[in-house]
């Protein structure tokens, strides 16, 4: 069977993903630097190298750990498509696995979590019982960007319908 091209346009559509910052790279860097700086000393006071390459164990088996989480969270997505008629939400895991949510416009409801200084906490859609945290992985700035445009658009969706 053929597959049938559409030439509507969605009202709204955003990929989520999180921030590609290479923050964990400035950990690598103080620890290297670190050990540059220490090796002289350790050289000097043989009697500091066991509590001094204990202390860096520590500090690589960290980063390691911390690396391997962040790497994890770079992988999750999250693809949200709002049309006329339905609101479509794919989250894609850290494993892999992806995940297919719809939604009617008319009867989902958009929740904007905030702390006391006015700052965004989480956007979350509630269905009924049901409940779905949009851009978790999003810094408070993006999530509230992100919760301004989309709340516009499902309006406009609710409006139309």
């Amino acid at each position: 069977m053929p597959m049938q091209a559409t030439t509507t346009v969605p009202l709204f559509s955003a990929a989520l993903q999180p921030d590609r910052s290479p923050r964990i790279t400035g950990g690598w860097v103080a620890l290297a630097v670190a050990t540059l700086l220490a090796t002289p000393l350790a050289i000097l006071i043989p009697e500091a190298l066991l509590p001094a390459g204990t202390a860096f164990l520590a500090g690589t088996a960290s980063l390691s750990a911390l690396t391997v989480q962040q790497s994890r969270r770079r992988r999750m997505r999250q693809q949200v498509t709002l049309w006329a008629d339905q609101l479509e939400v794919i989250t894609t895991q850290s494993k892999g696995e992806s995940v297919l949510r719809r939604f009617a416009p008319k009867t989902v409801r958009l929740i904007v979590v905030r702390d006391e200084n006015e700052k965004t906490i989480a956007v979350r859609l509630r269905s009924g019982k049901e409940e779905l945290e949009l851009g978790a992985f999003l810094s408070p700035e993006d999530r509230s960007s992100f919760a301004r445009a989309f709340g516009t658009a499902l309006r406009k969706a609710r409006q139309d319908a």
